[in-house]
């Protein structure tokens, strides 16, 4: 499993790559140090919570879908899976214990 920090670097990298930026470019909008940058991305650094809020506003990213990414890292090199939607199972056995929604209604809802 990996370490949070190699983690965290990747997605950051991955998201820089993704918008066709450079480390240069990163650097500057993050007011942060081009060889501090590398090193985060490469997870040999551990950022502050405050480097990293300043990369990812250079990256205009919400810190939060950063983490989000991470976290199903994490989650899968753990063998983890967590659905992003409800999984059909559930679905049906919702539907069988507590009726289909029709019109916003359940079924079986008393009159009002």
């Amino acid at each position: 499993m990996g370490v949070l920090r190699q983690e965290i670097g990747e997605v950051l990298r991955n998201v820089r790559q993704r918008q066709g930026r450079t480390l240069r470019e990163v650097s500057h909008s993050a007011r942060v140090s081009l060889g501090y940058l590398s090193e985060v991305e490469r997870g040999q650094k551990e950022a502050s919570s405050e480097l990293l809020a300043s990369i990812c506003a250079a990256l205009d990213i919400p810190m939060s879908q950063m983490l989000r990414e991470v976290a199903d890292r994490l989650a899968y090199a753990e063998g983890l899976m967590v659905p992003d939607t409800v999984p059909s199972d559930l679905t049906e056995q919702f539907s069988r214990e507590f009726g289909r929604v029709n019109g916003g209604e359940t079924a079986g809802a008393g009159a009002r």
